[in-house]
């Protein structure tokens, strides 16, 4: 393991032995660090927290911090990092509240850019962007493939659908169903996500059945438990599992579909 000098590393972390840690690190208790992975300079890592393979911590960044919630009562919470994520400067992440699962949880190959932050009990898929200054409060839901433009907030408990893109500067305070593009202060919906669709892969046949679904739940004036229905019978012969993706991210929602 290669630690530089000026970096502090608690006894009873467990680091692999491919893991580089530059100057004025610090390492915490019940902190696991797994192979390929790199703290830059200037990181504070808290535990419990474990750290899967290849990720990259920018200076500045504190991960597995205590959250800041008034209920917390510095009960051992965790907090769960995946694989080849980016920490950009200044990056906050804290760790969960007994209130909810007691984890805070990020998936793999996430592009976190500076100053973002995810708050307690969140849960973050994988191949997101949080673009300069992004925020999500508590217990907010975040999918996979999504793009969270720069100084966007994101209110506590909201769901972030799958493929979705919020542009800079956005309030989101309604749940956000998938392949949607949000924009605006307040927020509101300006269309499909086509352009993130398309790079990933979506095929023309899958894209032009979920601009069907789409309308018919933005364009049609339906009630969202008639636009469900009617979205499943356009799948019925299909079996477009992103169809299915986009059914789902209404059909779960707690807070209500931004409309």
């Amino acid at each position: 393991m290669k630690v530089h000098p000026t970096s502090i590393i608690h006894p009873k972390s467990k680091i692999d032995d491919s893991v580089e840690i530059g100057p004025f690190c610090i390492v915490g208790e019940d902190v696991e660090i797994k192979k390929g992975s790199k703290l830059l300079s200037h990181v504070v890592l808290k535990g419990p927290t474990s750290i899967g393979e290849e990720n990259i911590f920018y200076q500045f960044s504190t991960i597995g911090e205590d959250t800041p919630d008034k209920k917390f009562k510095g009960e051992k919470t965790k907090l769960e990092i995946g694989n080849r994520n980016i920490f950009r400067e200044g990056v906050t992440v804290h760790r969960g509240t007994v209130q909810d699962n007691s984890i805070t949880s990020i998936g793999s190959d996430n592009l976190l850019m500076a100053y973002s932050h995810i708050a307690h009990d969140c849960v973050v898929g994988d191949g997101n962007v949080f673009a300069n200054n992004a925020g999500i409060a508590g217990h907010v839901s975040v999918g996979n493939n999504i793009t969270i433009g720069a100084l966007t907030t994101i209110h506590q408990f909201c769901n972030i659908g799958d493929y979705s893109f919020i542009g800079m500067n956005t309030s989101i305070n309604m749940d956000i169903p998938a392949f949607v593009k949000v924009a605006a202060d307040p927020a509101r919906v300006i269309g499909l996500n086509s352009v993130g669709m398309t790079r990933n892969n979506i095929t023309p046949e899958s894209l032009s059945l979920i601009k069907k679904a789409y309308k018919l739940v933005y364009r049609k004036n339906l009630k969202i438990e008639e636009a469900i229905s009617k979205s499943k019978e356009l799948n019925k012969d299909k079996n477009c599992s992103f169809l299915d993706i986009f059914i789902k991210s209404l059909e779960i929602s707690k807070r209500g579909i931004l409309r």
